[in-house]
């Protein structure tokens, strides 16, 4: 690890540098490592709830501080939504890699694979060194978030312990380090019947009725509760000699092995006994489970004149069990516990599962939770709705509201917020200012944007638990079925939105998962069935997006339809130029789409501030709804032929690197882009594109595309065409990037070539011709700096082939002078391979060129170049360096998709 909060905050090792702000904002950062965090948050958790005159200027001050700290590599990236630690991921923080291999182990527990759950859960247990953020505790956020690592932390040892015994493994040590932590924590169930499994299964029989018979007391003298089912289970199990009494435990918790997970039944008193009693409230729940204390008289309710006859709202009851969402749950259960936190907000598209995560976070919050809903309200109707769910008579007055909650330490769940957020957003606000006790836990496709507000975006679900929802729900609509090799391609082609997801796997009724997978180009018909007691914006997947389409303005559905076009998301200057507006403008919209979730920015560490893109569905939808005379389409294509245009003689210069990166971005649109271009805008791009491919080894994905545009010229008409504006050469290049056998199409591109006056265009045509046909003396090389090298590099390694020693070397020193000259880095390579072949010193030469072929991501290059270096070293009389060379190889070809060496 390079960094541990798990304990004293180090770095490298030693104790984290800088300041106490300095460490608590490395702390902060490092507990997102790899994602943006928002300037808000990071003053409020550096600073509290009084920040200084001019907070970002401060703020600022502290990053320049902690930059200079910091380890190198490792860096702080400012951008318009934050700031984001560089140079290191989560795989670097002990605290996130816990949270991973806490929540494996769990999967592989519920797998039915305790060994390996075991191993996992105890490497994610070692990486604690003391109490979570232990050198930041004074600053706001340090709590709620130490709280929340400390109970994965809990929720880790119960697991581990539960692997370890359904393993086999010798309980005597686990008896340990179960009764260490149950002398923390007496009262926690779970951990309790575990420890009594641990004596039993340790032949401490005795210890273990003892054990029982001391936390059955406890929760009755501290709790007036009596046992779960699961430590009651345990003690069943010990009375039988069952051994650890493992399955009646695992039963009565879980369900028979086979079975899906029974989440437990809630009993209101047991539930609000369970919390800690706190004040005049405290005293009332537990007077109300046991009685007053003695010499203490029973206290009558008061009876509040502005409560209606009816309670307030309860909390639904979920219909399904939770699936996914573990770490988001986790996160909105140390932003409620957090005392500086009062507002919460679920943001994200319809569909993302916003309410069912509130009400599982407000289920375990624990206290008196009041549900709020405004999905079916019209404008004016808010106040109504609030005052219907809290009970209150008089619904014109906001005062009366304020004064039903005064000193209630309420959790108020307000869902679908965004389409009357106009008079949501004041009355919350309001609310919150009249009642200190009161929390607010808010839905909604956009931001409230009130002062304090913390957000928690919500978007697809991880490919893993889509594939998981989807199983589950499929058990539901067809008993027995437990999974089918494509559903993880169903779940990424519905963007794994969870109720996407949930109205797919209903499908499995009348539809085979094959027959689900090949229908989704056609995904809002195939989706048109849900549950009919649903909201009907929740019913169909296409009700879905048109209710979040429906809150847009005219200028905001234009440019989205517009936005449509691009398939791998845009950047604003080409959302600007394909759109037909202004940069300004495009970069308003995109802002507010942003904020209601129908477009989500993705930050690429770029100076233009990152990519703006829709979830497939989104898109589909939006798609529909452009116009067929529309000019997006058409200013598409001329903006991706025009960006390959600038791109390609940059691909032979100093920039190589960040202008190849720059195309990798837009891989998806130059490719839409060459699908719906005319067939001599598709010649002109796939000649612009020829050295990207090359390049990046991308010839083989590309080779389907130059086939299908090669018809498409074909049916345009002939040679004449290609003659008649001048796209010998580009139909030449289609030729090659096809790897079709066509000798008729080699034929006449061979004459499109030779039969010319002008030199050709493209430098890469003759080196591509002469590789892929064979050599062309005919042809009319250009005569650029690149392209002089590049014949150097020919002339020099047909002297080696002659072995005319001397001229290869001269030939290939001088290639390599120009390809350095102009900082390029697949000539300079080849010209270093070629050069090893001639010198006495050949591994440094081919290390330099190894470097610079892995810089590209050009894998055929680097395995011929590591085989090479291989029979080198066996030349050498060195084995082990020849094995390591042939092994990487291997795995290189490996995860390119190539041909293993031989």
């Amino acid at each position: 690890m390079i960094f541990r909060l798990l304990g004293p905050l180090t770095v490298s090792g030693a104790p984290a540098p800088g300041g106490p702000r300095v460490r608590a904002l490395l702390a902060l950062l490092l507990l997102d490592a790899g994602r943006t965090v928002t300037t808000g948050r990071l003053v409020d958790g550096v600073y509290g709830t009084e920040p200084p005159a001019g907070a970002a200027n401060a703020l600022q001050s502290q990053v320049s501080r902690l930059r200079r700290v910091l380890p190198e590599g490792v860096s702080v990236e400012h951008s318009p939504a934050g700031y984001r630690l560089t140079g290191t991921g989560p795989e670097d923080v002990d605290a996130l890699r816990f949270e991973h291999l806490a929540r494996e182990g769990a999967l592989a527990g519920a797998a039915g694979d305790p060994v390996r759950a075991a191993r996992l859960l105890r490497e994610a247990l070692g990486l604690w060194q003391g109490p979570a953020l232990a050198d930041v505790r004074e600053f706001p956020y340090a709590d709620g978030q130490a709280a929340r690592l400390e109970a994965l932390r809990l929720d880790a040892l119960e697991a581990c312990a539960e692997a370890r015994l359904a393993s086999g493994e010798d309980p005597a040590p686990l008896v340990r380090e179960l009764a260490e932590a149950a002398a923390t924590h007496p009262l926690r169930e779970r951990l309790r019947a575990l420890q009594i499994r641990a004596l039993a299964g340790a032949g401490r029989q005795a210890e273990a009725l003892a054990a029982y018979e001391e936390v059955r007391g406890a929760l009755a003298e501290e709790l007036g509760a009596d046992p779960s089912p699961e430590l009651a289970a345990a003690h069943l199990a010990v009375l039988r000699g069952e051994g650890p009494a493992g399955a009646a435990v695992r039963d009565a918790a879980r369900g028979p092995v086979g079975e899906p997970a029974r989440e437990p039944v809630r009993e209101p008193v047991r539930e609000a006994a369970r919390e800690p009693a706190r004040g005049a409230v405290g005293e009332g729940v537990r007077d109300a489970v046991r009685g007053p204390a003695p010499g203490r008289p029973v206290r009558e309710p008061a009876r509040d004149p502005l409560r209606a006859s009816v309670r307030p709202a309860r909390l639904p009851a979920p219909l399904t069990e939770f699936v996914g969402r573990e770490a988001e749950r986790e996160r909105l259960g140390a932003l409620l516990a957090a005392a500086a936190v009062r507002l919460v907000t679920l943001v994200g598209p319809g569909g993302a599962g916003k309410t069912r995560l509130a009400l599982e976070a407000a289920g375990r919050a624990g206290g008196e939770a009041v549900f709020v809903d405004l999905g079916a309200v019209g404008r004016g109707e808010a106040a109504g709705a609030f005052a219907r769910a809290l009970g209150v008579r008089d619904t014109a007055a906001p005062d009366r509201l304020a004064q039903s909650l005064a000193d209630r330490p309420v959790l108020l769940v307000v869902d679908n917020c965004e389409h009357v957020i106009a008079e949501t957003a004041p009355l919350v606000r309001e609310l919150l200012a009249a009642c200190p006790s009161l929390r607010v836990l808010a839905t909604s496709r956009e931001a409230l944007g009130i002062t304090g507000e913390s957000l928690l975006p919500l978007g697809a679900l991880a490919p893993l638990a889509a594939e998981e929802l989807f199983v589950r729900r499929g058990a539901a609509a067809l008993p027995g079925f437990t999974g089918h090799p494509r559903v993880a391609e169903v779940c990424a082609a519905l963007d794994g939105l969870p109720l996407a997801v949930e109205l797919a796997a209903a499908r499995l009724r009348t539809l085979t998962v094959d027959e689900l997978a090949d229908r989704l180009g056609d995904r809002f018909r195939l989706l048109s069935r849900g549950d009919r007691t649903a909201p009907e914006r929740h019913r169909t997947l296409a009700a879905v997006v048109e209710w979040s389409w429906s809150l847009l303005t005219e200028e905001e559905r234009t440019l989205a339809a517009r936005l449509a076009v691009f398939r791998g998301g845009a950047t604003a200057e080409a959302a600007a130029r394909v759109c037909g507006v202004e940069r300004a403008d495009a970069e308003d919209v995109l802002a507010s789409l942003t904020e209601k979730s129908l477009v989500e920015r993705v930050p690429d560490g770029s100076a233009g501030g990152g990519r703006y893109r829709m979830l497939e569905t989104v898109r589909a939808y939006a798609a529909d709804r452009l116009p067929a005379d529309d000019p997006a389409p058409a200013s598409h294509t001329a903006y991706y032929l025009g960006l390959a245009r600038t791109a390609d003689p940059e691909l032979r210069g100093a920039a190589q690197l960040d202008w190849l990166a720059r195309l990798d971005a837009e891989d998806a649109d130059l490719r839409a882009a060459l699908r719906r271009a005319t067939p001599a805008d598709g010649l002109r791009l796939v000649a612009a594109l020829t050295p990207y491919w090359w390049l990046r080894g991308l010839r083989g994905q590309v080779s389907g595309l130059a086939a299908e545009l090669l018809e498409r010229v074909e049916a345009e008409g002939g040679d004449g065409f290609l003659h008649d504006d001048g796209l010998g050469e580009e139909y030449a290049l289609c030729v090659l990037a096809s790897r079709l056998r066509d000798e008729r199409r080699v034929e006449r591109a061979r004459g499109l070539l030779t039969h010319r006056d002008e030199p050709l265009r493209q430098p890469f045509t003759a080196f591509l011709w002469a590789t892929s046909v064979g050599p062309e003396a005919r042809l009319p090389v250009p005569d650029d700096a690149w392209s002089r090298a590049l014949d150097q590099v020919g002339r020099g390694h047909l002297a080696l082939g002659r072995g005319e020693e001397e001229a290869a070397r001269t030939c290939l020193a001088e290639a390599l002078e120009g390809f350095r000259a102009l900082g390029e880095r697949w000539g300079t390579a080849t010209a270093l391979e070629g050069l090893a072949a001639l010198s006495d010193e050949p591994l440094p030469l081919l290390a330099e060129a190894l470097a610079l072929f892995e810089s590209l991501g050009v894998a055929e290059d680097v395995v011929d170049l590591l085989l090479r270096r291989a029979v080198r070293h066996e030349t050498a009389g060195e084995p082990e360096a020849a094995a390591a060379d042939r092994a990487r190889a291997t795995e290189t070809a490996r995860r390119a998709g190539l041909p293993q060496p031989a």
